[in-house]
Formats: C-alpha cells, structure tokens, sequence
C-alpha cells in the first residue's frame, strides 16, 4: 500500500474496485485520468479549488474542513460501505500518513489468502471472505 494511493479526501485507492479490477486498472486519485470512470475524473473533491488554489495535500488541512462535499461523501460511505472518509482524514492527521497505512493494511488485508478486501463490494475478490 503506497502513500501515493490515499486521496485528498481520505479514501484509500488501493482497496477501491477501480484500482483492484483485472482489467483497465485505475491507478488512483493521484495519478492521471487515464482509465478512470466519468465520476472519478470530475470529482467535486478532486477537483476542488480550496485543495488546488491553495496546493493542500489533504481535505483536513484546508480551513473549511470539513466541508459540504466532504460531509456528504463520508455521510454517503458510511451508510454504504461502514468506512468514514472524515475518520480516516483525522486518523492520518492524528497518526501521521505511515502509520495511518499500517494501520489500512491491517484492516484491508484479507486474513484468509492475505489479499486485499474491497470497500465497495465488502469481501475479498480473491476467496470471498466478507469484511
């Protein structure tokens, strides 16, 4: 798990089902469009003009944190997939970014085949093991 995979709003690309298909792999918030779908590519929070105008690595370092767009992105992976997007930003800011890793890797790896579990669809591709 990289650094490089954790987005400005907290969520973690590396077990997002974009960045864990076979084919057409999305390589992350971070890095460029390419194989990216429609909704990732215009992301209110990607592309938002706080974080870019003011060139911040993280949503918790602006001073609108949290926002609207923020609140309602971690409103909505709450009730759909049992993950805080605000939880995890203020993990990383309490934590620091290397431990907050450790800490994804502990709860995203698989304990039956020692792959990663998917946020979105709540077990391991790989075995099936749920979350």
């Amino acid at each position: 798990m990289k650094s490089s995979l954790i987005a400005s709003c907290g969520m973690n690309c590396g077990i997002c089902r974009g960045y864990l298909r076979e084919k057409k792999k999305c390589p992350g918030c971070r890095e460029s469009n390419e194989n990216k779908s429609f909704s990732c590519v215009n992301c209110k929070i990607k592309n938002c003009n706080e974080l870019n105008n003011n060139n911040l690595e993280f949503c918790f370092k602006c001073k609108k944190f949290p926002c609207e767009k923020i609140k309602h992105m971690d409103k909505r992976y709450r009730i759909k997939y049992n993950m805080s997007t605000i939880g995890n930003l203020e993990n990383i800011k309490k934590l620091g970014l290397r431990e907050y890793i450790k800490n994804e890797k502990i709860r995203w790896t698989c304990s039956q085949c020692g792959r990663t579990i998917c946020v979105h669809i709540g077990y391991c591709s790989n075995c099936g093991k749920k979350l």
